[in-house]
């Protein structure tokens, strides 16, 4: 899912830097308003998490691989999808400079696909169907979350001229459908023990055991 520089072209990722500094601007925003020094270990904890499950990576074809994300969990277990785009926003800035993982130039596609997309999807996913279940729920927006992005990255690579239309849907589509089951069973697991053993650092719990 990581694009690397070279696989669109500087037009295309000026507009997604663009975006991107708008969404992680109100992202930093968001934490100065709601993080306190009960959030920032647990966030801190999430990024490691993030980063070494990133670090799995499934060769799809035409220069491209996948992984999971979590940016939609991050958004569910603080409540706000800025949580995930600051959170995969810093892993990403991480790992393009110091591991070459995902281009510097394309770092703004990758922050909108793997940040926005996923945390925002994830995020209203997971908040329409709570009254279902937290597990339902969390697996359902983890496994969106995964599957809309992917298919966001593979339009954008279309437009940059990289991969056919067809191709590029069927490889990054039907790869990331079954990457995101175990993204999606993750995550309701995490959201669950959560809910269950520590409710109090999930906001939509009011602190008690759903």
């Amino acid at each position: 899912m990581h694009i690397p520089d070279g696989f669109i072209p500087t037009w295309e990722s000026a507009i997604f830097w663009i975006i991107s500094i708008i969404f992680v601007a109100l992202a930093i925003k968001w934490a100065k308003n709601n993080m306190d020094e009960k959030s920032v270990p647990l966030f801190a904890v999430l990024g490691a998490g993030i980063f070494a499950i990133q670090a799995i990576n499934v060769p799809i074809g035409m220069g491209t691989s996948g992984h999971m994300v979590g940016a939609a969990m991050a958004s569910m277990i603080f409540d706000s999808p800025y949580a995930g785009i600051l959170l995969l926003a810093l892993v990403l800035l991480i790992q393009g400079l110091f591991f070459a993982d995902g281009g510097i130039l394309v770092m703004g596609a990758n922050i909108f696909n793997m940040g926005v997309i996923c945390a925002f999807v994830g995020y209203y996913a997971f908040k329409s169907l709570r009254n279902r279940g937290i597990s339902i729920a969390a697996f359902v927006g983890g496994w969106l979350a995964l599957f809309t992005s992917a298919i966001v990255c593979s339009l954008e690579l279309t437009i940059a001229g990289t991969f056919p239309l067809v191709a590029g849907l069927s490889a990054m589509g039907l790869y990331h459908a079954i990457i995101g089951l175990i993204e999606g069973a993750i995550t309701a697991i995490v959201l669950g023990y959560i809910a269950s053993a520590r409710p109090d650092m999930l906001k939509w719990t009011g602190g008690k055991n759903e």
